[in-house]
């Protein structure tokens, strides 16, 4: 997967900046991959389609992301920095349907894709999330009979939930944190999209500023100060600023 271009970063930022951050999450995706379908980027598993965002994002920004938290005890502010390699699961094979039988039960279920997560976008009720999202990727049976999902035993939903993290584990990135003013030690859940559309959101509005610093001064075309390569861009803007 290649990097993507100032250009790119400005067009997908343009388009997506007024979305929610599921579609964000897949025009990243889509710009660095052209010629797939958006339905076909849409209907990958959450993990296939976060492992993608980290390579995208480690092509364009490099490895090391820095990252910000407030401690849940103290409100301490904490700064912490990771590589992309800390965070990449490994991968495994995926199939479109699964089958796990406990209790009694037959569960049959797919992973959660992007589509299911904009099916519950914007929830302000956690438990009717996760029944909306349950509801959308399994099918359960007991004695052959079909069972609704929110009549399911908790210990049927959890070791469906704990297999759908094993088969897919990037989808489910969570940090280990410390705060160093009181020592409270937390975790806390990373969404790769959402992290990596707040850097490109960044890096699209400092763009602007060198294009209109540069178009000011010399009447230059966005077109042809994003063609400069960024050495020559920063050598003209060390003059204009300078």
């Amino acid at each position: 997967m290649r990097a993507l271009s100032c250009r790119e970063i400005l067009g997908t930022w343009e388009r997506g900046e007024r979305r929610h951050p599921v579609d964000q999450a897949l025009l990243l995706l889509a710009a660095a991959e052209p010629e797939t379908p958006w339905q076909e980027l849409a209907g990958r598993s959450v993990g296939r389609r976060d492992a993608g965002l980290l390579a995208l994002r480690e092509r364009t920004f490099g490895p090391r992301l820095r990252g910000f938290a407030t401690c849940p005890a103290c409100a301490e502010p904490l700064e912490f920095t990771l590589s992309t390699g800390d965070l990449r699961a490994e991968n495994t094979e995926q199939k479109t349907w699964y089958v796990l039988a406990r209790d009694g039960y037959r569960v049959r279920f797919r992973l959660p894709n992007s589509h299911d997560l904009a099916a519950v976008n914007g929830s302000s009720d956690p438990t009717a999330a996760r029944v909306v999202l349950l509801e959308r990727c399994l099918v359960a049976r007991k004695a052959g009979r079909p069972v609704p999902v929110s009549t399911l035993p908790t210990g049927v939903i959890e070791a469906v939930e704990a297999r759908m993290s094993e088969l897919d584990p990037q989808g489910d990135t969570t940090l280990e944190l410390r705060c160093t003013a009181c020592g409270h030690e937390w975790r806390a859940a990373l969404d790769i999209g959402r992290f990596f559309w707040q850097e490109l959101a960044a890096e699209a509005r400092r763009l602007l500023r060198e294009v209109h610093l540069l178009a000011s001064a010399y009447g230059w075309r966005e077109t042809e100060i994003l063609a400069l390569t960024p050495a020559r861009r920063n050598a003209y803007l060390a003059q204009v600023m300078g």
